[in-house]
C-alpha cells in the first residue's frame, strides 16, 4: 500500500495534526532519502578499491576481527545496494539488507566513542545511517522508482 493509499484509507479517522502525512510530498521524501543513501553507499564502496585498495581493505577487515575475504562481499553489497537504492529497485529489502553491513561497521567504531571526528571515527555516523536505512525501509520506494515488489507480483506497476 502506498503512502497516498494509506492516507486516503484513513481519511475518516481522527489523527493528531502532527501525525498526518502529506501524500503530495511524502513520495519525494522517500526519493530524496533513497538517492542520498545510494550515493553514500556507492562512495563507501568505491573507497575500498580506489583509496584504500583491496589489499588494504582486506588487511583492515582482518585487523578488526573479520575474515579478510569479507571485504569483497561488503564492497559488492555497498556498490550494488547503492545502485539499487538510487534506481529504486526493491528499496525496502535493499535497505534492510544493508543494515547488517553497517552493524559490522558499528562494531569497528563503537570503542572509538560517539563523535565520528574521534581518532579512527566514532559510531555516530554509522548509527545515523542505520536509522536512515530503517526509515527508508518504512517509507518504501518513494517517487521515480524503477521497480517495487508489486511489479514482480503483478507484472505491471501499480500506484
Amino acid at each position: 500500500m502506498t503512502i497516498a493509499n494509506h492516507v486516503h484509507a484513513d481519511a475518516g479517522r481522527q489523527h493528531p495534526a502532527h501525525a498526518t502525512v502529506d501524500p503530495r510530498t511524502a513520495l519525494y521524501a522517500g526519493l530524496i532519502l533513497r538517492v542520498a543513501l545510494g550515493i553514500v553507499f556507492i562512495a563507501h564502496a568505491l573507497l575500498k578499491p580506489l583509496v584504500f585498495t583491496f589489499p588494504g581493505t582486506v588487511a583492515f577487515f582482518a585487523a578488526h576481527g573479520f575474515p579478510g575475504w569479507t571485504a569483497y562481499p561488503v564492497f559488492a553489497a555497498e556498490l550494488v545496494g547503492g545502485i539499487a537504492l538510487i534506481a529504486g529497485m526493491h528499496t525496502r529489502w535493499v535497505s534492510l539488507a544493508l543494515v547488517p553491513v553497517l552493524l559490522g561497521a558499528l562494531t569497528v567504531h563503537w570503542s572509538n566513542g560517539w563523535s565520528f571526528t574521534a581518532t579512527d571515527g566514532g559510531w555516530e555516523y554509522v548509527a545515523f545511517l542505520i536509522a536512515a536505512l530503517i526509515a527508508q525501509a518504512a517509507l518504501g520506494d518513494g517517487a521515480y522508482a524503477i521497480r517495487s515488489p508489486k511489479v514482480w507480483a503483478s507484472g505491471r506497476r501499480q500506484r
